[in-house]
């Protein structure tokens, strides 16, 4: 195998006193993170959306292939495209797609087949998974555990994003191949979500059964 180049790598040296209140101030912060359905149409800096998607960059991934595509939407026109799609497929979602059992679960939450928000929200960021490409995008090269890798990237992005006040939505209509021709994305990539962004509206609310999270002891095991 072919020797490959190394850089020095190093972390603040902090106490353990240090580590653990920084943990548990990024805890709490994200805790206070809610799914949220109600925007305003109040502007954020296009600076704040390009800041969370280098976060969402630097994110592991296979082979160091990077294989994510943000792309940010502000265009009325544009949002007000993929509202419509959006919602025909959520039309026959609610109408006979979805299971009984699904829907059921769906109604302590309050979703419907409306996506309003996906006009009225100032940013969407529709992320894309490139099955091929590699670091040159070049559509042939085969990218590794892609899924996974755009899943962690999705994750800092979220994070990113309520750091900066922002509230945040993944919407997943399905299916969602309109979103890569709306957006002139190429074949290989396979749209995952879209991230909705920005501040909620005066009157937003959210689910009270979304505040019900699992506790540590019943998501953790301790070997």
């Amino acid at each position: 195998m072919q020797d490959h180049e190394t850089l020095p790598y190093s972390l603040p040296d902090l106490s353990d006193e240090e580590r653990i209140a920084r943990a548990g101030a990024l805890r709490d912060r994200l805790k206070e993170r809610r799914s949220c359905r109600f925007f305003s149409d109040a502007p954020v800096p296009r600076e704040v959306i390009e800041a969370a998607i280098e976060a969402a960059g630097s994110a592991p991934n296979g082979a160091n292939h990077q294989p994510w595509h943000f792309a940010v939407v502000s265009s009325p026109a544009i949002k007000r495209a993929i509202r419509e799609a959006a919602e025909e497929e959520e039309r026959a979602f609610y109408s006979g797609k979805a299971s009984d059992e699904w829907l059921q679960a769906l109604t302590p939450l309050g979703t419907d087949a409306d996506k309003g928000f996906l006009e009225t929200a100032p940013w969407l960021i529709v992320v894309f998974a490139q099955r091929k490409g590699g670091i040159a995008e070049d559509g042939v090269t085969q990218n590794y555990y892609v899924t996974e890798s755009v899943g962690i990237a999705c994750g800092m992005l979220i994070a990113t994003l309520n750091e900066a006040g922002l509230s945040t939505l993944t919407h997943t209509p399905s299916p969602m191949g309109f979103l890569r021709e709306i957006c002139g994305r190429p074949d290989h990539e396979k749209p995952l979500m879209i991230v909705v962004a920005g501040l909620p509206s005066a009157d937003a609310t959210v689910p009270k059964r979304a505040t019900v999270k699992k506790p540590l002891s019943q998501i953790s095991s301790w070997l």
